[in-house]
């Protein structure tokens, strides 16, 4: 069985066994599980705008942060100059089951 869900504000198209890098989930530690309600699509169903009485479970794996990116700006003949790092942060989860009501 197939689902896109909605999380962070970005939709994915998961399976049982996906594993998925996520923006980072409020209040969750690595061995719990969570549960997303926002499922756009199972099969060939999809919700208006998600499908009613369907939830996917996932356990989470682990919270982490991405590799860090360089944002450099500049503006020439200014003697303007900025660097700055970010590494943003993320969830792993793996989905365990999908459900359908």
């Amino acid at each position: 069985m197939k689902a896109v869900i909605e999380t962070g504000g970005k939709q994915y198209y998961v399976s049982e066994g996906t594993v998925l890098f996520v923006e980072k989930l409020d209040e969750v530690n690595a061995g719990e599980k969570v549960k997303f309600d926002k499922v756009l699509m199972v099969d060939e169903t999809v919700g208006m705008p998600f499908v009613k009485g369907a939830y996917v479970e996932g356990e989470v794996v682990k919270n982490g942060k991405g590799k860090k990116i360089i944002v450099y700006k500049y503006n020439q003949k200014k003697n303007y100059r900025r660097k700055q790092g970010h590494r943003q942060p993320y969830t792993k989860v793996e989905i365990k089951k999908i459900v359908v009501k």
